[in-house]
């Protein structure tokens, strides 16, 4: 039978809550006492339970880690980012998707409840805004990864230069001699899709050169959305010799469609995506893209809320981790 905190103190003749504060190190206790629990604790090979003594010193050294959905194509390099930090420094990460709606908040509420974590790193799934801000205004730690502008300021947070990102892909494209770009958006209710179209079309204004609304396609991120814009654009004789896509994934759909249509890559039509994703070096023709630095925000983020238990403050502002920009042979052709 494992050995108890109950044999420790029968042993030592004290009680357990005495045993207690000497595995803790709290409460003022007479030396000898607490070296004779010692050398009980010695004899009998007593091996606490980490959990049991991280509670009575209040930490349970885990924090949670709120996400929509671990299908999203970069959500990978973002976890293992916040876990490559967590587990160096001894603590555990319990996951939490949105895949159930409604019945896996109310698990992730009976969590919250339950004190079962330090603090929380979110992802924010659609939805849950107004639940997240109350969390944060009744004092749970938290750090909002990828913001997408709608809690800037009000809740610590780790985002990257959309706008920028965005203006580095309009500069690249108009050096290599595309006036005439069509923009694939992601869904108009996320910041970062504002933030991508503003620093795009803002930079082929600056150069003589702006996009007209209909050369400005709504899509969703998808696969299927990238090539349902370009069919549409092409039925409707827009022309085009450059597509700017708001993620990887839907630039990779505009491609296909691309070629569908016979138009060649980059020789025609120039690609540009954003995200960096895996997969985005092993398109046909490899893409050129905007390079979100994904797992340095997962870090980022985990290192702030480890911070802050050791008394730094958390940011009152948005810690930014600069995109940046690959080419490929989407835009630069290899011959």
């Amino acid at each position: 039978m494992p050995i108890t905190i109950a044999d420790v103190a029968a042993r030592a003749k004290v009680s357990k809550t005495t045993v207690s504060r000497v595995l803790n190190g709290k409460g003022e206790l007479d030396e000898s006492t607490a070296a004779r629990v010692r050398a009980v604790i010695e004899e009998l090979g007593y091996v606490p339970s980490a959990r049991a003594v991280n509670l009575a010193r209040g930490r349970t050294r885990v924090v949670a880690m709120l996400v929509p959905s671990l299908t999203w194509p970069w959500m990978g390099e973002v976890v293992q980012g916040a876990v490559d930090v967590l587990e160096a420094e001894e603590y555990g990460l319990l996951l939490f998707t949105c895949n159930r709606g409604e019945d896996s908040m109310r698990q992730f509420g009976a969590q919250v409840a339950a004190k079962s974590f330090d603090g929380l790193l979110v992802i924010e799934p659609e939805g849950t805004l107004d639940y997240i801000a109350t969390l944060h205004a009744r004092g749970l730690p938290m750090v909002l990864i990828d913001d997408r502008d709608q809690m800037s300021g009000q809740i610590p947070s780790v985002g990257t230069t959309n706008h920028i990102g965005a203006g580095a892909a309009a500069r690249h494209l108009i050096e290599v001699g595309r006036h005439r770009p069509l923009m694939i958006t992601g869904p108009s209710r996320f910041g970062c899709t504002q933030q991508r179209r503003d620093g795009f079309a803002a930079v082929y204004a600056e150069a003589g050169h702006p996009i007209d609304e209909d050369r400005i396609m709504l899509g969703d991120f998808t696969f299927e959305q990238g090539a349902e814009a370009i069919h549409r654009a092409t039925a409707a004789g827009i022309e085009f010799d450059a597509v700017f896509c708001h993620n990887d994934v839907s630039a990779a759909g505009a491609m296909q469609a691309l070629l569908e249509h016979g138009r060649r890559i980059p020789e025609d039509v120039s690609v540009v995506g954003f995200d960096d994703i895996p997969m985005a070096a092993h398109t046909q023709p490899p893409l050129t893209t905007v390079h979100q630095p994904m797992r340095e925000m997962g870090e980022a983020a985990a290192r702030a809320l480890l911070a802050h238990f050791e008394g730094t403050p958390l940011p009152n502002r948005t810690t930014i981790i600069p995109a940046t920009f690959t080419v490929r042979e989407s835009t630069v052709s290899s011959a």
